[in-house]
């Protein structure tokens, strides 16, 4: 008889998002957003301008509150935690580097 192991526990989400939705005024700007960042998994978010990028990821980063829906981080629900208590960091893009200058050079 061949001994059956267990299944190995699996790791939670790194980020996972139930349920986001944002409104600003009557506008709509995220609705019933479900997305699950895997440990280690690398994730890109594309579309036009307005489409709802950088609000999905002020509200990851806590630094805009959803209408709606709950953030997880390593399991824990940190729907309701300040950007400090997160222990997340974003990069936003910005026109004020320096062309000129080396990746090195304008960052340091």
């Amino acid at each position: 008889m061949t001994p059956v192991s267990a299944p190995a526990p699996s790791r939670p989400a790194a980020v996972a998002l139930l349920g986001i939705a944002k409104k600003f005024g009557q506008f709509v700007a995220l609705r019933d957003i479900d997305l699950t960042v895997a440990p280690g998994e690398f994730v890109c978010f594309l579309g036009p301008s307005g489409c709802g990028k950088t609000t999905l990821l002020r509200i990851i980063a806590g630094l805009e509150r959803q209408n709606a829906g709950q953030v997880t981080m390593a399991g824990r629900d940190v729907s309701g935690l300040p950007p400090s208590l997160r222990n997340y960091g974003i990069v936003f893009q910005s026109y004020a580097l320096f062309p000129n200058l080396t990746v090195a050079r304008d960052s340091g």
